[in-house]
């Protein structure tokens, strides 16, 4: 099978790499070409450490070799499959889909990566919104194993179990949703990050002690402000504006602390700051 992924951000070349290693023919499409070299280092880092762990069916530069880095989108022309993986912007990912609409052919399957807008907004800008649906992989994507499967209205079912076939032989463990705002994951994540911020904010107790209630408490494996930072502050920030937009409701509404961090720049994880050093 040949994919396009368009986005070579944390989100684009894990996906990349994920259908590489299930032995497809990658495009990795970026109009930055300093996002594809960076992309490629990530790529071939990500395989050294599973390779070093015995995770690996084929050696690291046989898996690499399935995936070319490319500024040229015309190149994915008549793929198979397609997954806008840009920044969570609407208009930005308008603008890629209606370019992927003109490469596709009439048994491609267009798709969204997107953790929170509308997958019915975003197929009015394919030609056959049947062959469209949202394919939300979780950070990182070569580790994560779950992905939502997002219906849009006239998603047809067809496309639905051929996406979920796909994603069960990716070792993934796909889950069928409808399209509602954040979906399930994120509908149930943001107010839980937002919570903990708000708490954070109050000094009811300091971050470290957040995070570990969480972790020790109710037995999850990364605190909610660890966990924003590795996601990264201006995706959560991008997400909680979605919903709140879309809810209206202020259990979305991003805090002012993590409104600062990001204007400050300081994103988490990648940047070396958010709610921690790194």
């Amino acid at each position: 099978m040949k994919v396009t992924v368009v986005g070579a951000g944390t989100m684009g070349n894990g996906i990349a790499q994920v259908f590489a290693m299930g032995n497809h023919e990658v495009i990795l499409n970026d109009v930055y070409p300093e996002a594809l070299e960076k992309a490629k280092k990530t790529i071939l880092s990500s395989l050294t450490r599973m390779n070093g762990k015995g995770l690996l069916k084929d050696p690291e530069d046989a898996i690499l070799s399935r995936i070319k880095f490319t500024g040229d989108l015309s190149e994915g022309k008549g793929s198979d499959l397609f997954i806008e993986a840009v920044l969570e912007k609407t208009d930005l990912k308008k603008q890629v889909l209606k370019s992927i609409n003109t490469l596709a052919n009439e048994n491609s399957i267009i798709a969204s990566n997107t953790s929170s807008i509308s997958i019915n907004l975003l197929s009015r800008e394919v030609n056959d919104p049947r062959r469209f649906l949202g394919i939300h992989f979780f950070n990182p994507p070569p580790v994560m194993k779950l992905i939502e499967i997002v219906k849009c209205s006239n998603t047809s079912e067809r496309v639905v179990k051929m996406t979920y076939e796909m994603a069960k032989s990716l070792s993934k463990e796909p889950v069928i949703v409808e399209d509602f705002p954040g979906f399930v994951s994120n509908r149930v994540l943001m107010p839980l990050i937002r919570e903990a911020i708000l708490v954070f904010e109050e000094n009811v107790a300091s971050k470290g002690d957040i995070d570990k209630t969480m972790k020790m408490g109710m037995n999850h494996p990364m605190g909610p402000l660890e966990l924003a930072d590795f996601i990264g502050l201006d995706v959560v920030y991008d997400i909680m504006q979605v919903l709140f937009t879309e809810f209206g409701d202020v259990r979305f509404k991003p805090p002012v602390t993590l409104r600062n961090l990001v204007n400050a720049g300081k994103l988490g994880r990648k940047t070396g700051e958010g709610f921690y050093k790194y």
